[in-house]
């Protein structure tokens, strides 16, 4: 297919990416997030999903930086997720051009877009986070072990369960039940939603009729406290591969809720659930994503395991948001 480019700006053209272009993103992306890049994974996956642009800028044909965009909301916000620059690059101010090519591009392409929403894990500083608005601040705890390790660890963390009953009250979501509770309009305040999103594997939805069939489409395994009216959620994203350590699994678990115990038990369900279903090999890196008001008592309940063990200290996912 014949490339068209889009524009230009200080130097740099825009292009929509292409299948093709993959080695080339890959050669930027070497030393992202620490091995634990989810885009050599997910790159193919985007070329093809309903509402996504990729865009790449190239200074002299030479690819310096990309930024990938998804319409959600139903139509009216965009999350902007991948940004990522070459090494000889940054510093420079590539990522605000591609960024402020990217908003003008995907709102004339979609004009009823009002908001862009991201997640970033390093906090900016004041003078870059004035210009979005905070809307929460998630705990994140890193585990990492071999996959099996990961029994062992359950049994650990069974005999530390508070409450053992209140495991078997947890319950699994079909379609049905995930559609009722989702859009249920109390459901933000009786799960503590952050800044009233679903936030799966950093991408921030509301809990809307539009969304649906992204969450649908992304395959989770849903555990909450009720099938009716929950007041604690959570899921995780099916493991994927990560260049980190020449190949592992990243096992991402999203919660929803402050009350510890259930948070406790949601921990070790989702792991036996994954464990169930063959899903854990090699080494497995964990992210559990949480209210800030649970970290504590996570990370202590986690300790202990010669096979599973913390990764780096108290870390935190921002969510952002702006008009565009």
């Amino acid at each position: 297919m014949e490339r068209k480019c889009l524009g230009k700006s200080e130097g740099l053209t825009f292009w929509l990416a292409q299948p093709d272009d993959y080695e080339d993103v890959m050669s930027i992306s070497e030393d992202i997030y620490a091995g634990s890049d989810y885009l050599p994974h997910r790159y193919h996956e985007w070329m093809e999903e309903p509402g996504r642009t990729v865009i790449l800028a190239r200074r002299e044909g030479k690819l310096v930086a990309l930024e990938s965009g998804l319409v959600v909301d139903e139509g009216a916000t965009v999350v902007l997720e991948g940004l990522r620059v070459c090494s000889s690059e940054r510093g420079r101010g590539v990522a605000g051009v591609i960024q402020r090519f990217a908003d003008s591009y995907m709102q004339q392409q979609h004009p009823t877009i009002k908001m862009k929403r991201m997640t970033r894990g390093d906090d900016p500083g004041p003078e870059k986070l004035a210009k979005f608005t905070l809307l929460a601040r998630r705990a994140i705890l890193p585990l990492c072990g071999e996959a099996e390790s990961f029994d062992g660890f359950i049994s650990l963390l069974k005999n530390k369960l508070q409450s053992p009953g209140v495991l078997s009250g947890l319950v699994p979501l079909d379609e049905t039940q995930l559609k009722r509770v989702l859009l249920d309009h109390k459901l933000p305040s009786r799960v503590q939603l952050p800044g009233g999103a679903i936030i799966q594997d950093w991408q921030p939805l509301r809990p809307m009729e539009g969304n649906l069939e992204i969450l649908r489409r992304r395959n989770l395994t849903w555990l909450a406290d009720s099938q009716e009216a929950p007041v604690f959620l959570s899921f995780y994203t099916p493991p994927y591969p990560i260049p980190y350590n020449r190949g592992s699994l990243r096992f991402n678990i999203d919660m929803f809720g402050t009350d510890p115990v259930l948070a406790q038990c949601a921990l070790v369900g989702l792991i036996e659930a994954a464990l169930a279903k063959g899903e854990l090999k090699g080494i497995v890196k964990v992210f559990v994503y949480m209210d800030q008001s649970l970290w504590e008592t996570l990370q202590a309940f986690c300790e202990g395991h010669q096979g599973v063990m913390r990764g780096r200290e108290h870390w935190e996912q921002l969510f952002l948001e702006r008009e565009i």
